[in-house]
C-alpha cells in the first residue's frame, strides 16, 4: 500500500513538472517577439557587363527597403537563384518562381535614356513578385518606362514594399508559388 501511494505521488509530481515545463516552453517564444529571418536570395550579376554596379545598387535598394528578403551577390562557386544578364533588347524579367529567374538589363532602354539603377530595381521587383503597374507615376517603381526617361526614382513606394513583405514574410513563407512562364517586358 505504501508503495502504491508513493508511486502515485511520484507520478503526479512528474506530470505536474512536465505540465509546468511545457507551459514555460510554450510561453517563451511569445515573449521574445523576435522578427523572422529574411529569406536570402543569391543573384549572379556576372553577365551584366557594364550594368554590374547598377544591378548591385538595385539589389541594395531592395535590401534597404524591405525586411523579409535579402538579395546577396553570389560568391565564387555559389549557386544563384537569380541571374542578371545584359543584352541589346528591352529590359525584362523571366521569373521561374517567387525569388528566382533571369533578369535582362537591355541596352535598348538605356540607349533611349532610361536610368540603369531604376531599370535594375524594377526588374528585380518582378523577381520579388511584383507586376508592372502601367501607366504610373515616377513615385511607383513598378510603373517602369511609363514614367518616362526623366524619372530616375529607383525606390519602391510603400505599397510595393508591403507587397514584397507579404510575398516573403506572410502567407507565402515556406510555400513555392507556381512558376510564371510569361515574359515581363517593360
Amino acid at each position: 500500500m505504501h508503495v502504491r501511494t508513493l508511486t502515485g505521488g511520484l507520478a503526479a509530481a512528474c506530470l505536474m513538472s512536465l505540465a509546468l515545463a511545457g507551459g514555460q516552453a510554450a510561453a517563451a517564444p511569445q515573449a521574445t517577439n523576435a522578427p523572422a529571418a529574411a529569406r536570402v536570395l543569391i543573384y549572379d550579376a556576372g553577365g551584366s557587363a557594364e550594368f554590374r554596379s547598377a544591378v548591385d545598387r538595385g539589389a541594395a535598394i531592395w535590401n534597404e527597403s524591405v525586411d523579409a528578403v535579402e538579395l546577396r551577390p553570389a560568391a565564387a562557386g555559389q549557386r544563384a537563384t537569380i541571374r542578371v544578364l545584359a543584352d541589346n533588347g528591352w529590359p525584362r524579367a523571366l521569373p521561374t518562381a517567387l525569388g528566382s529567374g533571369t533578369v535582362y538589363i537591355g541596352r535598348q532602354a538605356v540607349d533611349q535614356g532610361y536610368d540603369t539603377v531604376r531599370i535594375s530595381a524594377h526588374e528585380l521587383g518582378h523577381i520579388l513578385g511584383l507586376p508592372d503597374r502601367k501607366p504610373g507615376p515616377c513615385s511607383s517603381l513598378m510603373s517602369g518606362s511609363s514614367a518616362g526617361t526623366a524619372c530616375t526614382n529607383p525606390y519602391p513606394n510603400s505599397a510595393e514594399k508591403a507587397e514584397v513583405e507579404g510575398n516573403f514574410g506572410g502567407a507565402l513563407v515556406g510555400r513555392t508559388p507556381a512558376a510564371r512562364p510569361e515574359v515581363i517586358v517593360d
